[in-house]
Protein backbone atom coordinates (compact mmCIF):
# COMPACT_ATOMS: atom_id res chain seq x y z
CA UNK A 1 0.00 0.00 0.00
CA UNK A 2 1.58 3.14 -1.09
CA UNK A 3 -0.90 5.87 -0.04
CA UNK A 4 -2.05 7.39 -3.58
CA UNK A 5 -5.52 7.15 -2.84
CA UNK A 6 -4.94 8.95 0.45
CA UNK A 7 -5.45 12.94 0.96
CA UNK A 8 -2.80 15.43 0.58
CA UNK A 9 -2.56 15.66 4.61
CA UNK A 10 -2.75 11.72 5.27
CA UNK A 11 0.59 11.10 2.80
CA UNK A 12 2.38 14.33 4.40
CA UNK A 13 2.06 12.77 7.76
CA UNK A 14 2.77 9.35 6.56
CA UNK A 15 5.76 10.53 4.85
CA UNK A 16 6.77 12.10 8.40
CA UNK A 17 6.84 8.85 9.94
CA UNK A 18 8.05 6.58 7.42
CA UNK A 19 11.02 9.20 7.96
CA UNK A 20 11.49 10.31 11.14
CA UNK A 21 10.03 7.39 13.08
CA UNK A 22 7.37 7.42 15.96
CA UNK A 23 5.82 10.74 16.61
CA UNK A 24 2.69 12.29 19.17
CA UNK A 25 0.11 14.37 17.65
CA UNK A 26 1.64 17.31 19.19
CA UNK A 27 5.17 16.36 17.29
CA UNK A 28 3.21 15.91 13.96
CA UNK A 29 1.26 19.15 13.93
CA UNK A 30 4.79 20.77 14.63
CA UNK A 31 6.55 19.01 12.33
CA UNK A 32 4.11 19.33 9.18
CA UNK A 33 2.92 22.71 9.92
CA UNK A 34 -0.62 21.49 9.50
CA UNK A 35 -3.24 22.23 11.59
CA UNK A 36 -3.82 19.88 14.81
CA UNK A 37 -7.92 19.44 12.74
CA UNK A 38 -5.94 18.51 9.58
CA UNK A 39 -3.61 16.21 11.47
CA UNK A 40 -6.39 13.98 13.47
CA UNK A 41 -7.87 13.55 10.26
CA UNK A 42 -4.93 12.64 8.65
CA UNK A 43 -4.48 10.16 11.23
CA UNK A 44 -7.58 9.08 10.96
CA UNK A 45 -7.58 8.08 7.32
CA UNK A 46 -3.95 6.43 7.44
CA UNK A 47 -5.73 4.33 10.51
CA UNK A 48 -8.72 3.47 8.46
CA UNK A 49 -6.38 2.22 6.09
CA UNK A 50 -3.95 0.45 8.10
CA UNK A 51 -0.93 2.11 7.09
CA UNK A 52 0.10 3.13 10.99
CA UNK A 53 0.24 1.91 14.38
CA UNK A 54 -0.73 3.33 17.96
CA UNK A 55 1.24 2.83 20.77
CA UNK A 56 1.12 3.35 24.30
CA UNK A 57 3.49 6.16 25.52
CA UNK A 58 5.23 5.20 28.64
CA UNK A 59 6.46 9.10 29.22
CA UNK A 60 2.88 10.59 29.06
CA UNK A 61 0.01 8.51 29.08
CA UNK A 62 -2.57 10.86 27.98
CA UNK A 63 -0.81 11.03 24.14
CA UNK A 64 -0.47 8.45 21.81
CA UNK A 65 2.33 7.38 19.84
CA UNK A 66 1.71 7.06 16.03
CA UNK A 67 4.05 4.81 14.16
CA UNK A 68 4.17 4.14 10.33
CA UNK A 69 3.85 0.32 9.87
CA UNK A 70 6.23 0.04 7.13
CA UNK A 71 8.63 1.65 9.64
CA UNK A 72 7.49 -0.68 12.18
CA UNK A 73 8.44 -4.04 9.60
CA UNK A 74 11.58 -2.76 9.02
CA UNK A 75 12.52 -2.36 12.20
CA UNK A 76 13.16 -6.00 14.14
CA UNK A 77 11.81 -5.84 17.08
Amino acid sequence: MTGSGLPPSSRTVLHLLDNSGAMTHKELVQRSNLAPRTVRYALKKLKENHLILEKFNFKDARQIIYQSRQAAVAVPA
